[in-house]
């Protein structure tokens, strides 16, 4: 058993990790009411958006836009992964690392073994996450996730966007979690490019423009020019927030989790250390006992 002044300094010790995980816990809980408010509120916007881009796109058209719905053979792969820049935060980054480790060996094995699939890391705990599953990695951006905005989440989104119409990448996927509340979230595998036509593509362009009850003006190709650009940037900047929001959440729900834990092993070392007193106050006085007796006799 560990002596008194062993188990004191380890009381102090976790009573000190216990502030840092409960001071953690408030910062988290506040970045998420903020994230949470902003993915919310984001997210009816960008599911009209994209409603109108999918039947915009279902549209035989020769403009250069309408090439984002364009389907072919997926040679060329890309996967883009939003993570975060820092730990703490539970199962969130582990969670995508094994996803990509998963895509890697079983879903493109033959693409990457052709060295056809590239694969971008946003964030740097993904990063070292998949270094050290030996996955080959193409370009690494961390800075994107430093102060999240749509002006520069947009312009690395164009970017793709370019290199899909030029026919560098014949498919291009999102791995990121999509936020659900403050404790959950899910671990979310999108397909950003080519955009996915649902069956609404199969019907007549009157029914499709009376569902979505769409008046196009000043025509279809003009709109199209403007709001398919646009609504696939939205999709890209709603999968930031998602992430930032799921992230806090993690975070905050893993403190949540420390802190109880070390409220736990406080009592428990307590516990041990008045046991151990009252031992050695026991064996004080029973020394004390003999000395007496051994004098007296």
């Amino acid at each position: 058993m560990a002596n008194l002044k062993e188990l004191r300094n380890r009381i102090a010790s976790v009573k000190s990790t216990q502030q840092v995980t409960r001071a953690m816990k408030m910062v988290s809980a506040a970045k998420l009411r903020k994230a949470q408010d902003a993915i919310i509120q984001f997210r009816p916007y960008a599911g009209k958006l994209q409603e109108i881009m999918v039947a915009l796109s279902t549209e035989n058209s020769e403009c250069n836009h309408n090439c984002f719905s364009d389907v072919r053979e997926p040679q060329k792969i890309l996967i883009v992964a939003i993570g975060s820049n820092r730990g703490l935060c539970g199962g969130f980054n582990a969670n995508i690392t094994r996803k990509i480790f998963e895509m890697v060996e079983n879903k493109y094995a033959r693409q990457y073994n052709n060295k056809s699939l590239d694969i971008i890391i946003l964030g740097k705990k993904i990063e070292d996450g998949v270094k050290a599953k030996k996955i080959r990695i193409s370009k690494t951006n961390h800075d994107l996730l430093g102060e999240i905005s749509f002006i520069n989440t947009s312009r690395f989104a164009e970017m793709i966007m370019d290199e899909f119409i030029e026919k560098k990448y014949d498919k291009v996927e999102l791995v990121y979690n999509r936020f659900k509340n403050s404790i959950t979230h899910y671990l979310t595998v999108e397909q950003f490019l080519p955009i996915e036509l649902p069956e609404l593509a199969g019907t007549s362009e009157q029914m499709r423009n009376e569902q979505l009850n769409t008046i196009f003006e000043p025509s279809k190709e003009e709109v199209m020019k403007m709001v398919i650009p646009k609504s696939l940037k939205t999709q890209f900047y709603k999968a930031f927030l998602d992430s930032a929001a799921s992230e806090h959440g993690a975070r905050m729900t893993a403190m949540h989790k420390a802190t109880d834990n070390a409220g736990d092993l406080i009592k428990a070392l307590n516990l041990t250390y008045n046991k151990a007193r009252q031992s050695s106050i026991t064996n004080e006085i029973l020394e004390i006992v003999s000395g007496a007796n051994a004098l007296g006799s």
